[in-house]
């Protein structure tokens, strides 16, 4: 925290502090005010010491000294915790990292305190502002929105399989089927409703991934798929509205190279695959589009047109 010529340094007393406060001074604020917590931690009487002689070597402004020994209460800390050993510690530190890998804590403390984000996907503070991750947010928010279309939509309820339904979109380049986002569990029917379990994951589907990736290496604008029950008003739907219709076989061996050869023969990857069902194998049609939610818009527009026939 800055203001003119002055910083506030939270300082432990360690190479950090060190750093952050001689890094404060070069940049022009010779006016500095060291900060330091005490938390219970085990070495606190050194860290204490070694923060105070920091707050004179840099001529500090003034040291405050904070209390938050209650923080101890909370422990998983092998600083705080007498019967955590470092290996116990490494083990804690590695299931953090796991946590934030999906979001994680900080995250959920953000969404209670402003119950706004939640169901967001938000992970800005995580993640930071990169790139990469922009994207992912943005196939994660498309998905969200395709689930959304399907949820709100009449009629998807009694056009979804029973193995359930599912909605996908792939990262530009998708390979393989972690870069391709579905909701986890699949969609499903519940009392004439549709219901959607969970937020957009990454690795979430095969069949429907599997669909994906197989049109995105022929077409790579096609980067979106959902799945339906086959039905042969929605088919004749599709006939109406001219689009592209493909039957294949049901068999799951192979699907994808399958698949890949019968776009590449055909010239183009079509709007609408289908398949009539096989032992132990119900039928199902994909719906295709550049995203998962253009897909599932234009079922939804598909299963209006057939519930009018």
């Amino acid at each position: 925290m800055t203001d003119d010529n002055r910083a506030v340094v939270l300082a432990s007393g360690g190479m950090d502090s060190a750093t952050a406060a001689y890094e404060a001074q070069a940049r022009g604020h010779d006016e500095l005010y060291l900060l330091h917590t005490r938390y219970g931690q085990n070495t606190e009487q050194r860290e204490y010491e070694c923060a105070r002689a920091l707050a004179g070597h840099v001529d500090a402004a003034d040291f405050c000294h904070v209390e938050t020994s209650h923080l101890r209460q909370i422990g998983g800390s092998s600083l705080t915790d007498d019967e955590m050993d470092s290996y116990d510690a490494l083990a804690a530190v590695l299931e953090l990292v796991r946590a934030f890998e999906d979001r994680g804590p900080i995250c959920e403390l953000h969404e209670e305190a402003m119950p706004g984000l939640e169901g967001l996907g938000c992970d800005l503070c995580v993640r930071g502002r990169n790139p990469e991750l922009r994207t992912e947010r943005a196939v994660l928010d498309d998905v969200r929105e395709a689930a959304r279309v399907l949820a709100t939509s009449p009629g998807v309820a009694a056009a979804i399989p029973n193995v359930g339904t599912n909605v996908g979109t792939a990262l530009p380049g998708a390979e393989t089927v972690s870069d391709v986002a579905a909701i986890p569990g699949r969609i499903y029917e519940l009392g004439g409703r549709v219901e959607v379990p969970a937020n957009p994951e990454f690795g979430a589907s095969e069949h429907v991934a599997t669909t994906i990736l197989a049109a995105t290496a022929v077409d790579p604008n096609r980067r979106g798929a959902v799945n339906l029950a086959t039905d042969d008003e929605l088919l004749d739907a599709a006939t109406e509205r001219e689009l592209d219709a493909m039957e294949f076989d049901a068999g799951y061996e192979d699907r994808s190279e399958r698949l890949r050869e019968q776009f590449e023969a055909r010239g183009a990857v079509p709007d609408v695959l289908f398949h009539r069902g096989a032992f132990g194998i119900e039928p199902i049609t994909y719906v295709l589009g550049e995203t998962g939610a253009k897909a599932a818009q234009t079922a939804a527009e598909l299963i209006a047109d057939a519930g009018e026939r």
